[in-house]
């Protein structure tokens, strides 16, 4: 206590004229509209950069969460699509299962969570498998494009072939037009991959979209997958055409597994063809 009395004793001035300064600037923002506003913008920017710096921090905070549930409402959406296609019901003699009959592929979520890139073959593990219906051969994608394809499965776990390995070949075609090609990827860059057996009478300029070619069972046609960054044509024939990616290979987090209701059917129709 005493030594708040000294430092009342010694600083009364100053506090003096700091009181007297508050009134004197508390009457005049009072008394004058002008000087009024003046202030309480200034208290308005002052506040709002500080709400503003709270709520970018916030938000950054809730990235993970909110990245979690966009990827999940993602998938509810998808699935509502498939499940809701129209079929003419009257044309169905034989009794079904009308919900799986509309609905051809079904989207369930995962989240990466190991990432190889900067190999020459290259695999990523889900955090979910058999226990979620996970199967081998299902593909994996995001909002941006194809990822993969998962190669093997554990009861939580599943490890997905990357297109960014030599073994991968994606059924892909020019979005523009109908000529298919396959991608695969040489491993020199994880945002190039490329494209082989484009037929010579396609064509192509820099900035083409690719999408999937939907000739697989694996991926449903329209999937994006990058643009064409340039390519080589020489002696009547293409003979590179590089892909820039629109995923960023170095940095996925949650991604959609593509389970196609109507797989076994096509395969083994095919597979039929084969030994005729």
């Amino acid at each position: 206590m005493q030594q708040l009395f000294y430092f009342i004793q010694k600083f009364r001035y100053f506090l003096l004229f700091l009181v007297l300064e508050i009134i004197a600037l508390t009457l005049t923002i009072k008394n004058h509209s002008y000087q009024q506003s003046k202030f309480i913008n200034s208290a308005n920017f002052i506040s709002g950069g500080i709400y503003n710096q709270v709520s970018s921090i916030s938000d950054f905070l809730n990235l993970k969460s909110e990245n979690k549930r966009l990827s999940e409402e993602n998938i509810r959406l998808k699935n509502w699509i498939e499940e809701n296609k129209q079929i003419d019901i009257n044309k169905i003699s034989t009794h079904i299962d009308t919900s799986k009959y509309h609905q051809k592929y079904q989207y369930i979520s995962a989240k990466i969570i190991n990432n190889n890139y900067s190999k020459r073959n290259n695999f990523l593990t889900l955090n979910k498998g058999a226990k979620q219906n996970l199967k081998i051969d299902l593909g994996v994608i995001n909002n941006k494009g194809v990822i993969g394809v998962i190669k093997n499965i554990s009861k939580n776990y599943a490890t997905v072939l990357s297109i960014l390995n030599s073994n991968s070949r994606i059924n892909v075609r020019l979005k523009k037009s109908f000529h298919y090609g396959t991608l695969v990827w040489n491993g020199k860059d994880y945002n190039v991959a490329q494209i082989t057996d484009i037929p010579r009478q396609a064509i192509i300029k820099v900035g083409d979209t690719i999408i999937t070619g939907g000739k697989s069972a694996i991926f449903p046609e329209g999937i994006n997958i990058g643009v064409i960054k340039d390519f080589k044509f020489e002696k009547n024939q293409y003979k590179e055409i590089n892909i820039s990616l629109f995923n960023d290979m170095s940095a996925l987090s949650y991604v959609q597994v593509i389970i196609n209701y109507q797989k076994n059917e096509q395969k083994a129709l095919e597979q039929n063809n084969l030994y005729e």
